[in-house]
Order: C-alpha cells, then structure tokens, then sequence
C-alpha cells in the first residue's frame, strides 16, 4: 500500500480543481464525523462531502480543524435543503452552514435534491450563483438532479454547474446522466460508490478481479469509477477502509473488465427517483 496516497485533480467548470477522491459522511454523527475526518485528512484525503441534512457540519469541521492542514489544502462540500430553495434563502441556509462547519467559504455548494414539485430549484441555482460570484463558494453544483432538471436550470441561467452528485456504482450506471453530464461540461460525482449491504462487492466478477489484481473487491470498484472519469466518495469511519479505498491511483483496469463491471447495471429504474424523493 502506498504511503499517504496524493489523489489527483481536475479543473471543474468555475475555473475550481477538485480532488478526484473524497470521503463521504452520511450517515456520521458529529463525534463520528470529527474523527473520520481529522483521520482521513492525515491519510490523504482532501474533499469531505457533508449536507446540511446529515447533521453533522459541526463535526466535519472540527475534524477539519484538528486535522492540522491548511484549509487552502482543502476542499469542503455542503449541500441546500429543500426549505430553503429560493434565491434569498440560499444566502441564509449557507450561512448557517459556514458558522457550523467553522469556514469562511465552501469549495462547493450543492442543491441536495431538486424538489420539482416546489417548483422552486431555478431560483434555488440563481442563489448559488450570487454566492459564486461574491467568491463565497468556489463552486457550486447540484444532487440527484435528472437532465431534464438541468436542462431547466441552463435556460434560465447563464452559469453551468460545476458538478451533479448522482447514486452511482456498477449496478447503477447512469449511462443517459454521465454523457448528459460530459456533453454540458458538468463533472459526476458517485454517491453510494461502492453499492450498500455488500452485495455489489460479493458479485463474482468483483471478487474475479480483485483476486486478478490483489486488491480488495472495493478497490475494483472505486478504480471503475476512475476510469470512467466519475469521482467516488465512499463513506467509511473506518481508518483501515479509508487507507484501502484512497490506495487506487497506481492500478488501472483494462477496457474489457470496465466492461465487464458495466454490465452489472440493472437500469435506471433501479435507482432512486428524484422526481418524487427529496429533502
């Protein structure tokens, strides 16, 4: 295993660079959150995805904080609740969310979950903008949103959003949103990247390859998103998980096992519709 892996960039839309890697932490508590954060950041990582949602923004940035590297060495992600989808209320809702993370700016600011039946994430993406432009977020993005949510958002504005934060794993391909994505400039982010119960990790041609490879079957699949240009944020609290999912950057696969991997998608009906969940 390599000693305190260093996870790549690439430039999103807004001219920010994102680490292609991150530590996710639904479903963390504060105490939780602060301590796999201070631990992954000392391992490697550098982007931490919270929400306002998962309650645990206080955390994350105390872990952050005691974590010791300089902030301009991090990059932080926070995502908008529903109630406050309107172009003033994005203002109040990041606001909140900066003092209880400890920070001055977010890195990327995200609409957690469209809502369509509000009717109301158009002026909730014109709040993110006013933010961007202010230079209070360096990016800014959205979650769960389907392209025909986004396709509404680029009419009405002239501002392409850095990142769409979509489930995501082998299982759950997402082949429509990833080439919507590519063709509008707008980076993928997997949640739920390495599936739930470990089912995914346990399917044969997993197991097949990690065997091939001597890696663990959750390396295959982090690597799958890699080369596919998507960018993972496998949860763990775990410090032994989290120094076995960063150690992906000195392998690759080969296009027949990304294929291979890609044919365990079960279609898009198979992952949570946005147009009638959300919070």
């Amino acid at each position: 295993m390599s000693e305190q892996p260093t996870v790549p960039t690439q430039p999103l839309a807004n001219g920010a660079q994102i680490p292609r890697l991150g530590l996710g932490t639904w479903p963390m508590s504060d105490a939780e959150a602060e301590r796999a954060v201070a631990e992954a950041i000392t391992i490697g990582y550098r982007l931490v995805d919270t929400a306002y949602k998962y309650g645990n923004e206080k955390g994350v940035g105390r872990g952050l904080r005691a974590s010791g590297v300089s902030r301009e060495d991090l990059f932080v992600t926070s995502k908008l609740n529903g109630e406050w989808h309107g172009r003033e209320a994005v203002r109040e809702a990041f606001q909140d969310s900066i003092e209880r993370l400890g920070l001055d700016y977010l890195d990327l600011y995200l609409i957690h979950w469209p809502m369509p039946w509000q009717d109301r994430y158009v002026d909730a993406f014109l709040g993110l903008t006013d933010l961007l432009r202010e230079g209070r977020v360096r990016a800014i993005g959205l979650s769960n949103f389907k392209p025909a949510h986004i396709d509404r958002i680029l009419a009405a504005t002239d501002v392409t959003p850095d990142v769409n934060q979509i489930q995501l794993d082998p299982t759950l391909g997402r082949e429509a949103a990833r080439a919507y994505h590519q063709a509008h400039g707008i980076v993928t982010q997997s949640w739920g990247p390495i599936g739930h119960g470990g089912e995914l990790l346990a399917q044969p041609v997993v197991t097949e390859i990690a065997d091939r490879y001597g890696r663990t079957p959750a390396q295959i699949v982090l690597r799958w998103h890699l080369e596919l240009g998507l960018i993972p944020i496998p949860k763990t609290s775990s410090p032994e998980r989290m120094k076995s999912n960063i150690d992906v950057f000195d392998f690759t696969l080969a296009p027949a096992e990304v294929a291979a991997l890609s044919a365990l998608d079960r279609g898009e009906d198979a992952a949570t519709d946005s147009d009638t969940t959300g919070h």
